[in-house]
């Protein structure tokens, strides 16, 4: 088995699941880490993101091109017109 390391922070839950669906659909090995935080009401969270997506490194690349696709197609696009 490949060792994983941690290759991107991810923000909230939909996110981590938009990026498991395309991860998934490519056959891409990934392993998603959500910090629990129920102890400090969510405060870890603010300060290092919802969880983090962990993968072989050789996948670094090509994860990280589709999590900027994905950030890229989630921005409003009236934003870009003001």
């Amino acid at each position: 088995m490949e060792d994983f390391e941690k290759i991107l922070v991810l923000d909230n839950e939909f996110e981590a699941e938009l990026m498991e669906e395309v991860l998934m659909d490519k056959q891409i090995p990934y392993g998603i880490i959500i910090r629990e935080d129920s102890a400090l009401g969510g405060i870890v969270d603010l300060e290092e993101g919802w969880g983090y997506l962990e993968a072989p490194a050789r996948c670094r690349e090509e994860i990280m091109k589709i999590y900027q696709e994905i950030q890229d197609t989630s921005t409003d696009p009236g934003e870009e017109e003001a």
